[in-house]
């Protein structure tokens, strides 16, 4: 899955690329990058500067090497699911402006991915950097950066690395490849993993979840 890390409106255009269904995704020992990364970013991870860690081996991380869990996805993702004790900060946000030109963006994003994803049309968040540094610091701290598909936390430490924070960690994958036993601790209505999905696409999912669990079983 090719990705390029040109656009302010990235949590929106991940939305459009084909999701990997939980249900049947393999599980690996080792951590493989779904994504052809550019630029900086690739040269992070090849580097060894930020370190890849697997949702599976993300609690192990927190427990034994000191990581804290930062959660960079917008409020309406965390809001159905977040790991308990996990920072939030988000690196997209709502675009409020109502300009005649941001409302016919806003009508173009509802019709092309709003509508089936459940994703609001979004700003960077220009302060981002700013307010980690006030909830954590200290910049030799180590942080693990995580949001739903592994895509914007990837955009999120490249501006933490550029901002000095020298222990970085990446949830490799996003949320959407944990399972129900990969964080001990999770709160809200949704299961971690299927919080990026919202709108049509997360009628069908349930549907499906359903019909694979068969009568009088729970999705």
């Amino acid at each position: 899955m090719a990705v390029q890390l040109k656009h302010h409106h990235i949590s929106t255009l991940t939305h459009r690329k084909h999701h990997q269904p939980p249900f049947s995704a393999a599980r690996s020992g080792s951590v493989r990058v779904h994504a052809v990364l550019g630029g900086r970013a690739q040269e992070l991870i090849q580097s060894g500067a930020i370190t890849p860690i697997s949702p599976k081996d993300a609690a192990s991380a927190m427990e034994s090497q000191g990581y804290t869990l930062l959660d960079i996805r917008p409020e309406w993702e965390r809001e159905k699911a977040r790991v308990s004790g996990s920072l939030h900060v988000p690196l997209f946000m709502e675009d409020k402006d109502n300009s005649p030109i941001t409302l016919l963006k806003k009508w173009v994003h509802f019709g092309y991915i709003g509508l089936w994803t459940g994703q609001l049309f979004t700003m960077i968040n220009p302060t981002f950097v700013e307010q980690v540094e006030k909830s954590v610091p200290d910049k030799e701290s180590k942080l693990l950066v995580a949001c739903g598909e592994g895509l914007r936390s990837m955009m999120a430490v490249t501006k933490l690395h550029g901002g000095g924070y020298k222990n970085l960690g990446w949830l490799a994958g996003g949320f959407n490849r944990s399972t129900g036993a990969d964080f001990p601790r999770v709160e809200g209505s949704e299961k971690l993993q299927y919080a990026t999905i919202g709108g049509v696409s997360y009628i069908f999912l349930k549907l499906l979840l359903l019909l694979q669990a068969g009568p009088g079983k729970e999705p």
